[in-house]
């Protein structure tokens, strides 16, 4: 698959998680559509994803839809998702993100081949709630493991499952995918070993692979199964009331 459809297809995602119809911009700047029930980020919040250059932005309210017009026609699409050059112009409470966007052809795919035997889990079974627990607070939410709608592909060590990964199911036959790892055991490439199993099984269904990545090491485990980076997301928050005047003064 060329990145070309592969654009189009993640494209399609992420138009109908706006809820509200938008499609991605060609041209210099974004396409913001009022969205409050967006589903590019959490409620009331701003919702960007540029994906090939082209951006989408969901928000909450009239208001703050001028104040992003303003600033996205001067912003290039890497800047619209760098948090620090969006402080440096916009009143921003708080943000979630950035995190890149990757996506898998089966073409492109780079199994792993043998080392540790991968185990199919229930979610929810007591060896997998004990590594979630072992994570801590902040890696079990970033990975999404608990809201896997697959079977969860584990590795079992002598103190039962310090790996694992799943793929949630997503609008247009898209696996999000998710994968976890104890901290004791990370910098193994138990990560890779995980996901590859999982994403092997999202494609033999059928599925368009994703992978959302924030810290680097999650990058790396994404290109060495083949994955290409796409573009990225961000989610920001703005105050509970911006001001009007505020919004007329970056409008263009």
């Amino acid at each position: 698959m060329t990145s070309d459809l592969l654009l189009d297809r993640a494209r399609e995602l992420w138009t109908e998680l706006a809820v509200k119809p938008v499609e991605f911009s060609s041209s210099s700047g974004a396409n913001i559509v009022v969205s409050p029930g967006s589903r590019l980020c959490p409620p009331l919040w701003t919702g960007i994803v540029v994906l090939g250059g082209a951006r989408i932005v969901t928000v909450p309210s009239v208001q703050i839809a001028k104040l992003m017009a303003g600033v996205s026609s001067t912003l290039s699409g890497e800047e619209l998702v760098d948090e620090d050059r969006l402080r440096e112009v916009l009143p921003v409470l708080d943000v979630l993100g950035p995190a890149s966007l990757f996506y898998l052809d089966r073409a492109d795919f780079l199994p792993v081949q043998g080392g540790a035997a991968v185990e199919d889990a229930v979610c929810g079974d007591d060896e997998l709630a004990a590594l979630l627990a072992r994570a801590g607070e902040d890696d079990p939410d970033e990975s999404g493991l608990e809201d896997i709608t697959s079977p969860a592909f584990v590795l079992r060590e002598n103190d039962g499952v310090v790996a694992a990964a799943g793929y949630q199911a997503w609008p247009h036959s898209v696996a999000h995918l998710s994968v976890l790892v104890a901290p004791s055991h990370r910098g193994r490439g138990l990560a890779r070993v995980v996901a590859s199993a999982a994403v092997a099984h999202a494609l033999d269904a059928g599925l368009l692979p994703q992978w959302r990545a924030r810290p680097h090491p999650s990058k790396r485990v994404a290109l060495a199964l083949g994955f290409q980076e796409l573009g990225s997301q961000l989610s920001v928050r703005f105050g509970d009331a911006v001001s009007p005047a505020l919004a007329g003064e970056t409008a263009v």
